[in-house]
């Protein structure tokens, strides 16, 4: 499986590989630094650096693992970039859907594009009520052969949970609003690297908020009143409140305990 030390998930899964930035939050993308490291390194996953591709071979991976997990979909990617296809991004949740016993965590900073994929996987023609979920399993079935259904999960999956990326006012809180717009079982917001008081948030619709610091060399500073609003404001509204880290050069030593303790709620889920 693709072990991972990220304090919010148990695993990693990319069945796309490399990124562009889109805004303040990418400047100092870690799944940037880390894959160019292995630019024109012969077989290396990354041989070819952060340059996006599609690697379809990794599409059935989660339907190997034998215990149920929390998984990262795409943390060296966005699943929702512009050039992967509507159809692959269908393929991947075919698998989530095949998987049920697996929690998908899907984070992106291109929530038009997730928005308009929902809507254009809503028209699409296939037979019976569980048209979409059919649908996606159907573009699976191009890449993998998936574990026999006997009865088809409801849309939105139960076990994807969504979620944007919040860095700031201009580019991050605009992405709330079409996160709530968008179908989904849970809604997460990933405000990290988090890099200026983000004042009143609309938390409607939200089930978790993960803060955090940026990290390595160049990191911009975080306030610790940025995080404190943020945390009551999550307190007071029932939504889990996770924060990962205080960032900073050495993020290890700076660690993540706020105000004497750690912060790692989850969301409350309910499976049917």
């Amino acid at each position: 499986m693709g072990k991972t030390s990220i304090e919010w998930t148990d695993a990693t899964w990319n069945p796309v590989r490399g990124c562009t930035k889109v805004s303040p939050g990418c400047k100092h993308c870690y799944a940037e630094t880390f894959a160019e490291r292995f630019r024109g390194v012969p077989g290396h996953p990354y041989e070819q650096g952060f340059e996006l591709r599609l690697v379809p071979e990794k599409l059935p991976e989660p339907l190997r693992w034998r215990e149920p997990r929390r998984v990262f979909v795409n943390s060296m990617s966005d699943l929702f970039h512009e050039d992967v296809p509507r159809e692959y991004i269908a393929a991947v949740f075919g698998v989530m859907a095949a998987r049920g016993d697996h929690t998908f965590q899907v984070l992106t900073k291109r929530a038009t594009r997730m928005l308009a994929w929902f809507q254009w996987v809503r028209g699409l023609d296939a037979p019976g009520e569980d048209a979409q979920v059919r649908a996606c399993l159907g573009q699976a079935d191009r890449y993998t052969t998936r574990s026999r259904h006997i009865s088809y999960p409801p849309w939105p999956l139960p076990n994807v949970w969504l979620g944007v990326s919040v860095e700031d006012r201009k580019y991050g809180l605009p992405r709330i609003e079409h996160l709530r717009q968008t179908p989904a079982a849970v809604r997460v917001l990933s405000v990290e690297p988090l890099l200026e008081d983000l004042g009143t948030l609309d938390l409607r619709g939200i089930h978790q908020v993960i803060v955090g610091g940026e990290s390595g060399p160049g990191a911009r500073a975080l306030h610790p009143d940025w995080v404190r609003s943020i945390r009551d404001q999550c307190t007071a509204a029932g939504v889990a409140f996770f924060f990962k880290q205080w960032g900073g050069v050495r993020k290890k030593v700076a660690g993540r305990v706020l105000d004497g303790r750690t912060w790692d709620e989850m969301p409350e889920v309910a499976r049917g």
